[in-house]
């Protein structure tokens, strides 16, 4: 096909500025998602996630946010897939949080770490069972033959677990992402947009604005 021309496709921004951050990105960080829930944003804990191999090629993909706090940031995922695997080779990751409704980006950067087995666990254990399921049967990121293959052994695993207790598998578990820089984004009109930065500097939080 001919390629699409999308010069006219334009949002303008004017729900609000961003001036008097908090001290503490994660404190700001934490505002801006209770504030993204209330409003009632489509998902709020999506987040983009991006890897790269050890070489340089990067990879996105949406994941969901399951725990944050001091330590860092958490989600969940298969250990063999590509984003496994290239967090193994090259432990540097990003995050990126868009709220349109707010007209708000954060963008998260650092080391990322497997958390322990008992955190896996007890996230594992939270889920609903036939995700629970999914998770052995899904070899995630590698290719099968069709649809059929994989809810086969969706079938065959809810048999092998019927009447049950659904152990974690030891390929699925969670990430830590260890924040070493924060970028808050507020849209503001005519691309004029509102953009603040900290990065640890020596165990310290230095705050800067950055032009839009």
């Amino acid at each position: 096909m001919e390629g699409r021309k999308l010069y006219d496709v334009r949002t303008e921004f004017s729900a609000g500025h961003l001036s008097g951050v908090d001290d503490n990105p994660l404190k700001q960080f934490d505002d801006w998602y209770l504030e993204a829930v209330r409003a009632k944003c489509p998902e709020p804990n999506a987040m983009s996630l991006a890897t790269a191999t050890d070489d340089g090629k990067p990879s996105v993909r949406i994941v969901l946010l399951k725990d944050y706090g001091a330590r860092g940031f958490t989600f969940f995922s298969n250990y063999n897939s590509k984003k496994g695997q290239q967090i193994l080779q090259n432990p540097h990751g990003a995050l990126l949080f868009f709220w349109p409704k707010l007209e708000r980006q954060v963008r998260i950067e650092g080391q990322i770490e497997r958390v322990d087995d008992a955190e896996s666990d007890a996230y594992f254990h939270s889920r609903p069972r036939e995700s629970r399921i999914g998770a052995w049967a899904s070899a995630q990121s590698q290719v099968i033959p069709d649809r059929e293959h994989i809810d086969g052994l969706t079938r065959d695993f809810a048999k092998q677990f019927e009447g049950k207790p659904i152990t974690r598998p030891h390929h699925w578990g969670g990430f830590l992402l260890i924040p070493s820089l924060y970028e808050f984004w507020q849209g503001r009109p005519n691309r004029l947009h509102d953009r603040i930065q900290y990065t640890l500097t020596g165990g310290n939080w230095v705050i800067e604005r950055l032009a839009p």
